[in-house]
């Protein structure tokens, strides 16, 4: 089963070339990232957080310190804006009242309790918790999104009706814990999704991975 999944890595990466994600020039821009990203698209996400660089804001202690309301109309292009200020205000109240505002604190935490401690802020679930972990964090967490049931679904790699956890021990059971790797492959599919395996009208005779065997991984 290794094999099998790192052929489908090698495919993508040559079809494709490294995807140097996620975009961040600091962890904590990588968190507050992952959190505006639910529900939208990242040229979104990049508009909302130009408009908390510009306001010379996008720091822990300066969103700790700032007003909900005020926050919620920075990030207005994230949509979903007064839901997205909360969580991102729940988890900067959380920081600092857990680790006093301080990352290095939080990331010294090992892998799966760095990754259970997360997923008990309001508004973070499991997709946006691994994004945390392995993108922000540095440590081997594979993220399971859309695209990854998308394609691996489609293949008949997995059930359609596999869950979230089941997805991501699948790749974590077969994989070497290596950060680089499920940062990669990650990036690689969400690629894929975006370019190939569309929601809609896939491209399927173009797709990287036309011609894999459409073969159960999970059963």
């Amino acid at each position: 089963m290794p094999k099998e999944l790192l052929q489908i890595y090698t495919k993508l990466l040559k079809h494709f070339g490294p995807q140097k994600w996620w975009p961040g020039e600091t962890s904590f821009e990588v968190i507050i990232g992952a959190i505006l990203t639910q529900n939208t698209n990242w040229s979104n996400v990049e508009k909302a957080i130009n408009n908390l660089k510009a306001e010379k804001v996008l720091t822990p202690e300066c969103l700790h310190k700032i007003k909900t309301e005020r926050l919620a109309g920075l990030i207005k292009p994230a949509g979903y804006f007064n839901i997205k200020a909360k969580r991102l205000k729940s988890f900067i109240n959380w920081l600092f009242e857990n680790y006093g505002g301080d990352l290095d604190r939080l990331f010294a935490m090992d892998t799966g309790t760095l990754r259970e401690a997360l997923l008990q802020v309001c508004g973070i679930g499991p997709e946006t918790a691994d994004s945390i972990v392995l993108y922000a964090a540095g440590k081997p967490s594979f993220v399971v999104d859309a695209y990854t049931y998308r394609v691996f679904s489609r293949h008949k790699f997995i059930p359609e009706e596999t869950d979230y956890d089941e997805v991501k021990a699948f790749f974590e059971d077969n994989l070497s814990q290596d950060v680089k790797l499920f940062n990669e492959y990650h990036a690689l599919l969400v690629r894929l999704g975006k370019t190939y395996c569309k929601k809609t009208r896939p491209l399927c005779e173009q797709c990287p991975l036309n011609g894999v065997n459409d073969y159960p991984l999970v059963k």
